[in-house]
């Protein structure tokens, strides 16, 4: 009987199981672990969480929580899990890990629709892939060497990624605009990167909070990822005081308009987005504790106020350019009928892995059925995530959900506004997509 195989029972790999299953697909999920290990995981369990435990925010002014609600109208398995798991976290959802696991275990099983079978695939050609209708490749951000090394041969040797070095990502109206000012390096008249310039006591001040600030530990196999190219600006800092002067924070070809000198450091600021909503920190990809980016990072002139809609990591990460390789649909472009969900294709954290293997499964499902799924409007959370791995960048990077991957509003507004203002939009324009849309059985 035909079928759909689904690679990776993590997070979006079930979720993409469970929807496909709904719309009365017959579904092959095939999950390597025990036999195989990553070196993150610890258990066999489907789903099973490797980091933290919790979901983050509940707040529906927040778009992490906006997008559980989304999921919850959409009918995701890990967040009817994730409630019937649920630990007092405040304004958080934080689970018990290994219930959280065991639910969904427990449910795939009794999925009639849904057949688990533990085997490791090593690449898009692996018999275990025969047969099949179409092939969902969930397979997380550690995905092995031999199915990254196939992946990487349909896409291309540029366009498959293994770190992922994340700058901080700063609200726009949250930038302080007395003291940043607009231009790119020998190019004043140009409005590319907004710049914040520091003075020597300034630099100072904040190269010796930035070294003394706590930093989150590597793992064993994160250990490898601080090459040349890709160091967190503190182990830059550690290296010499003027280091950063010289490097990311080099004032050469960017004069203040207001004083016509160059300051003693600049931090730049490029735009994420054409409506420059958003704006990351060139070159400060950190392994900064979260707290402690926040506090530190707002020493710097014109970030004082800093709204972050992201904040900075460098850690294992195997993941497409998907812009470049993937369509809409998340079908590789090189190889029809194999298609990415999860993190592999440059969303980032647990939710937002789950929701596009939600997407994925109610559209391959409904497609099984002679029907098609809109992708959802990119005034939603999950359709500005999605919008995400279609908008072509030299710089491509992995995403979490934030309001800055949303169009502008088209207004000014204050901080608590200006987010009710998004998710009331985001709430209306998804329940809007989703009464039109087809549903499961």
């Amino acid at each position: 009987m035909s079928h759909v195989t689904v690679i990776g029972a993590g997070l979006a790999g079930v979720e993409c199981a469970w929807q496909l299953a709904r719309y009365g697909r017959r579904v092959r999920l095939v999950e390597m672990r025990p036999g195989r290990m990553t070196p993150a995981h610890r258990s066999g369990g489907l789903a099973e969480l490797v980091c933290s435990n919790s979901f983050r925010s509940v707040e529906p002014s927040m778009a992490i929580g906006l997008l559980k609600e989304e999921m919850r109208l959409s009918g995701s398995l890990v967040m009817v899990a994730a409630e019937a798991t649920a630990l007092p976290a405040g304004k958080a959802l934080a689970v018990d890990r290994e219930r959280f696991s065991e639910w969904i275990g427990a449910a795939v099983a009794g999925q009639e629709r849904i057949e688990l079978v533990r085997a490791e695939v090593t690449g898009l050609d692996d018999p275990l892939l025969e047969g099949s209708e179409a092939v969902v490749v969930a397979a997380g951000p550690l995905a092995t060497d031999e199915l990254s090394a196939s992946l990487r041969a349909a896409v291309g040797e540029g366009e498959l990624y293994f770190y992922d070095a994340i700058a901080p990502i700063v609200s726009a109206e949250s930038v302080d605009m007395e003291r940043a000012y607009w231009g790119s390096r020998y190019r004043p008249e140009d409005d590319d990167y907004l710049n914040c310039p520091l003075d020597e006591e300034e630099y100072r001040g904040f190269v010796a909070e930035l070294i003394a600030a706590r930093k989150v530990p590597c793992r064993e196999f994160e250990k490898e990822i601080h090459f040349e190219g890709c160091l967190p600006i503190e182990e830059m800092a550690e290296r010499g005081e003027m280091t950063l002067a010289f490097g990311p924070m080099k004032p050469v070809g960017l004069p203040d308009p207001r004083t016509g000198a160059e300051p003693f450091a600049v931090v730049q600021l490029r735009a994420e987005n054409r409506e420059r909503t958003a704006f990351n920190l060139v070159g400060f990809q950190t392994k900064l504790a979260y707290p402690e980016q926040e506090r530190v990072f707002r020493l710097i002139p014109g970030l004082h106020r800093a709204e972050f809609l992201r904040l900075g990591s460098i850690h294992r990460n195997t993941y497409v350019n998907a812009p470049r390789v993937l369509t809409p649909r998340l079908e590789l472009k090189a190889r029809p009928g194999v298609y990415l969900a999860g993190q592999i294709t440059g969303v980032e954290g647990y939710l937002e892995s789950a929701a596009c293997g939600l997407w994925l499964g109610l559209s391959l499902g409904a497609a099984g059925r002679g029907e098609e799924l809109s992708v959802p409007p990119v005034t939603s959370v999950l359709g500005a995530l999605l919008g995400h791995l279609r908008c072509v960048r030299p710089d491509f990077q992995p995403s979490n959900a934030n309001f800055g991957l949303m169009p502008d509003l088209g207004r000014r507004a204050g901080k608590r506004l200006r987010k009710e203002l998004y998710a009331a939009r985001a709430r209306e324009a998804f329940a809007a997509w989703w009464a039109g849309a087809p549903r499961p059985e």
